[in-house]
C-alpha cells in the first residue's frame, strides 16, 4: 500500500510521540533525553538539508521572476505593497497575543512556582539594535557570504539587483536566465529528494521532544496550551479568513492546498522547513512565481505572525506570572518596540525567545523567568511556525490580487 507525504508525516508523528512517551516512562530522565537526542539528528540533519536548497532556491526563483518582469518600477511598486502588508499583519498578530493574553489571565489561573534569581536559561536578551543597524544588516557586503550563512534578507536584496540588472540587458541576458530557470528547475527535484527525509524527521523530532519532557507537561500546561492555540486558530480561521473574504480569496481551498506545508511546519516547529513545498503549492494554486519568489522570502523575516503572537502572548504572561501589572501604556510601548526589533531574526536560533527576553529587560521582569516556559516552548512552537506559514501564504495571495495575477476563484477550484 502506497501512501501519500501527509500520511507517511502523520504516521511518523503518531510513532514519535509514542516512542517519546514510552521512552520517558520506562527510563530515566537523562537517557530518555539522551537517547531522544539520537532520534533528532535525522531531523536536524533533514533541516540542514532544508537550509542547504533555501539559499540557490530563493535567489533562482526571485532572479528569474524579477528579470521577467523587467521592470524596476513595478519590483518597487511590489515591495511597497507587501511591506505594508507585512507591517499591517504585525500589529494585527502582535494585538491579538495581548488581547488573548489579557483576557485569559493564564499567568494568574494557577500558581506558578517562580525560578530562583540566576537561574539559568541559555538565553541571552537580544540587544534592541537601532535602526541604522537594522537597515545596514539587510544590505550584504558579499553575495557569497549571504548565501553561505543563509542570509534570506541579504539574498532578496542581492537577488533584487541582480534581476533588475539581468532584465535590463535584454536580448544578452536571456541564455543566463534560461540557465537560472534550469537551475531552478534543479533545486525543485532535489527539494523532491529532499522531502523523501520528512516523516523521518518528524519521527525524531517528535520522539526527542517527548522524551525530554513527557506528555504529562502537557497536562499541568493545560490552560496555557488552550489559551496561545486558542488564540492562534482565532488568528487563522478569523483574522485570516476575513481579510481573505473581503479581498476575494478563497481561504478554505488556499488552507487545503498548503496543508502538507502546514502539517510539516507543525510536526517539526519550523517554518522555514516547508517553504520548497509552500513554493511548490502556491504555484499549483495559480500564483505567479515572480511574486511568490519575491513575496514569500521576506515573509519569512518579515511576516512571521505566529512569532508574533507568543511574543506579546509570553511576555504578558511572565509579567502575570511574576505579579507585574503592566499599564496600557506599557503595552503598548511593548507592541510598538516588538514590530520594529523582531524583523531580520528568522535566522537566529530560538529567535521567539530571544526577542523575548530584550522585551522583559525592559520592563524589569527577571529573564530567569523563561524557565517557565522553555519545557513547553517546543509544543508552543509547532503552533506558532505553522500559523506563520498560513500568514505568508495568505499574503503571497494578497500582493498576487493586488497586482492582478490570474487566481482561481473559488468557482473554479471547486470544478477543478
Amino acid at each position: 500500500m502506497k501512501f501519500n507525504i501527509t500520511t507517511k508525516i502523520v504516521l511518523g508523528f503518531v510513532l514519535g510521540v509514542i516512542f517519546g512517551q514510552i521512552l520517558y516512562a520506562t527510563t530515566d530522565a537523562a537517557t530518555a533525553a539522551s537517547v531522544g537526542d539520537k532520534f533528532q539528528i535525522i531531523s536536524k540533519v533533514f533541516l540542514k538539508l532544508i537550509k542547504m536548497i533555501v539559499g540557490p532556491l530563493v535567489f533562482t526563483t526571485l532572479v528569474v521572476g524579477i528579470a521577467k518582469l523587467g521592470d524596476f518600477k513595478a519590483v518597487g511598486r511590489i515591495g511597497l505593497k507587501t511591506l505594508g502588508y507585512f507591517y499591517f499583519a504585525t500589529i494585527l498578530s502582535l494585538t491579538i497575543g495581548l488581547v488573548v493574553v489579557n483576557i485569559t489571565r493564564p499567568g494568574e489561573i494557577q500558581s506558578w512556582p517562580r525560578p530562583a534569581a540566576g537561574t539559568s536559561v541559555g538565553i541571552e536578551g537580544k540587544k534592541l539594535n537601532s535602526i541604522e543597524e537594522f537597515i545596514l544588516h539587510i544590505f550584504p557586503d558579499s553575495a557569497f557570504r549571504a548565501l553561505a550563512e543563509n542570509e534570506i534578507l541579504q539574498i532578496v536584496v542581492f537577488a533584487l539587483f541582480f534581476g533588475v540588472a539581468l532584465g535590463a540587458i535584454g536580448e544578452k541576458g536571456k541564455n543566463i536566465m534560461k540557465a537560472l530557470d534550469s537551475l531552478s528547475e534543479i533545486v525543485f527535484k532535489m527539494v523532491g529528494y529532499v522531502m523523501q527525509l520528512a516523516p523521518y524527521a518528524v519521527l525524531g523530532a517528535m520522539t526527542a521532544v517527548v522524551a525530554a519532557k513527557g506528555l504529562g507537561i502537557l497536562i499541568s500546561y493545560a490552560y496555557l496550551l488552550v489559551c496561545f492555540f486558542g488564540g492562534l486558530l482565532f488568528f487563522v480561521f478569523v483574522i485570516l479568513a476575513g481579510i481573505c473574504a473581503v479581498i476575494g480569496i478563497p481561504f478554505f481551498k488556499l488552507m487545503a492546498q498548503i496543508k502538507d506545508a502546514l502539517l510539516l511546519s507543525f510536526s517539526t516547529a519550523s517554518s522555514e522547513a516547508s517553504l520548497p513545498q509552500q513554493i511548490k503549492a502556491l504555484e499549483e494554486f495559480g500564483i505567479s512565481p515572480r511574486i511568490i519568489g519575491f513575496v514569500l522570502p521576506l515573509g519569512y523575516s518579515f511576516n512571521l505572525d505566529g512569532s508574533m503572537m507568543y511574543m506579546t502572548f509570553a511576555t504578558g504572561f511572565l509579567a502575570q506570572a511574576y505579579g507585574v501589572s503592566l499599564t496600557l501604556q506599557q503595552q503598548i510601548v511593548m507592541l510598538l518596540t516588538l514590530m520594529v526589533t523582531s524583523k531580520g531574526i528568522a535566522g537566529v536560533p530560538r529567535a521567539s525567545l530571544v526577542v523575548i527576553a530584550g522585551t522583559m529587560a525592559m520592563f524589569d521582569l527577571p529573564v530567569e523567568g523563561l524557565a517557565l516556559i522553555l519545557g513547553i516552548d517546543p509544543f508552543l512552537d509547532m503552533g506558532r511556525s505553522a500559523t506563520s506559514v498560513a500568514g505568508n501564504a495568505v499574503a503571497t495571495c494578497i500582493i498576487s490580487k493586488w497586482e492582478g495575477d490570474k487566481q482561481p476563484t473559488p468557482e473554479e477550484q471547486i470544478t477543478a
